[in-house]
């Protein structure tokens, strides 16, 4: 593990003097490469997927490992996004002189190695990859067994592509030890992982706050809210619900917990019970009277904080914004929360006054996505606050130094 670790790092050195040319070149040959290789690639995920099915793993989870044609081209067209996008290495964050006559600015550089642990999803493998390449950091990266073959053909063509361009194959390292020995040594490198970031659940959480001894940034759960508002068009109401719980249930941003103003709640939740048919609810005494037991379960308060990942929700009804608020704040793990209202001082107070990484008002918690934001792909959704939240795209995986362009000046005596 040291040793791959001491060749991210030297990569990282290459990297981050790498002209951008020469980053955009890799990245289009990374992209074409999958596309080349795209029978081995599928013949890998393939193995993958039917070992998990014969596993016993859940449908949802198969299905974040599953890779087809569409999935592919998504990953080779988030590349070439990622290629087509500004480059921040070098961008002046700010600047300014000072009396001395000092000229101060502050540069973003990369940070160095980013380490990613992730969970069956073999797409990030090359998402994380690209950002990593893009932003002048090397990627080093561990997957789970059960994406084990997929990550390794999605790893060696991108790797070959890099070499084609010039630069390290070693800007992707992927670990193939699954092991929990081997994760557990793997977020203890302190001095060569300058970044580390988790992608999956509350396992894998628990594993990097007790045994990472890096810096890490938390790419935490994914319990997210839809609330109601008195004044919401229910006809739009019913759009978002049903997009933000049903359009891809396995992933993070996708709605786990619905909130409606009591006002409105006879209205809507008989019509929007129908729009989920698939959808399993849980939900307080009010929900029930109104849906009946045998379309609605009794919700527990754990089912208020959970993250189903799959056709779930829970339900709550409350009688203010104040309690909607409360309730979501309490609720969620700070990662999306919508609003649906037409009364504009309800929606500022809701992105006010709810903590998560994002708040959106009038559309569905499906968009909290770097590719949606503009970022071409992103390496994971922070819910927490320190160096970056919310999605993390190019300039979240960069950090800044300063630099200082004097003309001989030395400080006087007697300054601390």
């Amino acid at each position: 593990m040291a040793e791959l670790a001491a060749r991210a790092k030297a990569a990282a050195r290459v990297l981050s003097t790498a002209d951008t040319e020469t980053k955009n070149h890799a990245l289009l040959l990374a992209a074409g490469q999958l596309e080349q290789d795209r029978d081995d690639l599928l013949d890998a995920n393939r193995a993958d997927v039917d070992a998990a099915i014969a596993s016993g793993m859940s449908a949802t989870l198969v299905d974040r490992l599953r890779l087809t044609d569409s999935r592919l081209a998504g990953m080779a067209g988030g590349l070439r996004k990622v290629a087509g996008l500004a480059d921040p290495v070098g961008e002046i964050a700010e600047g300014w002189v000072v009396p001395s006559g000092l000229r101060i600015s502050r540069v973003r550089v990369p940070l160095g190695v980013v380490a990613i642990v992730y969970e069956s999803r073999p797409n990030v493998t090359s998402d994380a990859a690209g950002l990593c390449l893009k932003s002048g950091n090397a990627a080093f990266l561990r997957g789970s067994s059960s994406a084990l073959a997929s990550n390794l053909a999605i790893a060696a063509a991108m790797r070959d592509a890099y070499e084609k361009a010039g630069l390290p194959g070693d800007a992707l390292v992927l670990v193939s030890d699954t092991s929990h020995a081997a994760a557990a040594e793997f977020m203890k490198l302190r001095g060569s992982i300058d970044c580390l970031i988790p992608r999956g659940g509350p396992g894998l959480i628990a594993s990097i706050l007790e045994n990472a001894t890096v810096p890490y940034v938390i790419d935490g759960d994914g319990n997210c809210h839809v609330y109601v508002d008195a004044s919401a068009d229910l006809d739009t109401a019913r759009r978002i619900v049903v997009n933000a719980k049903t359009q891809r249930p396995s992933v993070c941003n996708a709605a786990e917990s619905l909130v409606v103003h009591r006002s409105v709640a006879a209205q809507l939740l008989p019509p929007l019970a129908g729009d989920l048919a698939d959808v399993e609810l849980v939900g307080d005494e009010a929900a029930q009277a109104i849906l009946g037991p045998d379309r609605i379960g009794k919700a527990t308060e754990s089912d208020y904080s959970t993250e189903y990942l799959e056709l779930k929700m829970s339900v709550k009804v409350v009688d203010s914004l104040d309690e909607a608020i409360a309730h979501v704040n309490d609720t969620g793990s700070g990662h999306s929360e919508a609003i649906v209202t037409s009364d504009l001082n309800a929606a500022d107070r809701f992105c006010a006054e709810v903590d998560a990484a994002a708040v959106l008002v009038n559309a569905s918690t499906r968009f909290v996505d770097g590719e949606e934001f503009g970022f071409g792909a992103e390496i994971g959704i922070s819910t927490q606050k320190l160096h970056a939240r919310g999605p993390m795209g190019l300039r979240q995986l960069t950090t800044t130094k300063y630099v200082v362009r004097g003309e001989g000046q030395v400080r006087g005596e007697g300054i601390c």
